[in-house]
């Protein structure tokens, strides 16, 4: 596990953006709150997401891995080494905290999030044929050609 990594992993959610605070962290949002934190710098924490109640508790029973500092009330863990859980099991815990955030936001800002969404999958899909956007002409209407009567 590494930055390139967790980034990939993060930025493959959806609506999932990544942003630079407090000088050294990288953090990764959705909504314009936070689900995953980095240092980008050596720091005794390595990385710190949010977790369910039941993973929290049975996490920070593990080796090396903690309560995140400053943030454990809202039960975040942070991981002491980059070791501390497999990457198959760092991925889904990761989207596990990506989908409890998304779910707390407000329900406005969820479909602008889903509106979002589509549209970037729709700019791909045009972008995989070859940048053409296809239309169905049956779902274009034709004027109607009624006379007015006076």
């Amino acid at each position: 596990m590494n930055i390139d990594w967790i980034r990939e992993v993060c930025l493959s959610f959806p609506g999932a953006a990544e942003q630079i605070q407090w000088g050294d962290d990288l953090l990764f949002k959705v909504g314009g709150k936070m689900f995953a934190a980095t240092p980008l710098v050596p720091a005794p924490v390595c990385l710190s997401f949010k977790a369910s109640s039941e993973n929290f508790a049975e996490l920070t029973e593990r080796p090396n891995v903690i309560p995140a500092p400053y943030l454990a009330r809202a039960q975040w863990v942070a991981l002491e080494t980059r070791d501390a859980l497999s990457a198959q099991e760092l991925a889904g815990l990761l989207r596990e905290s990506y989908d409890l955030v998304l779910a707390k936001l407000p329900k406005k800002t969820r479909e602008g999030l889903s509106a979002a969404v589509l549209i970037e999958q729709r700019q791909k899909k045009a972008t995989l044929r070859g940048g053409k956007a296809t239309r169905r002409k049956s779902a274009r209407r034709k004027p109607s050609r009624k006379k007015k009567m006076r």
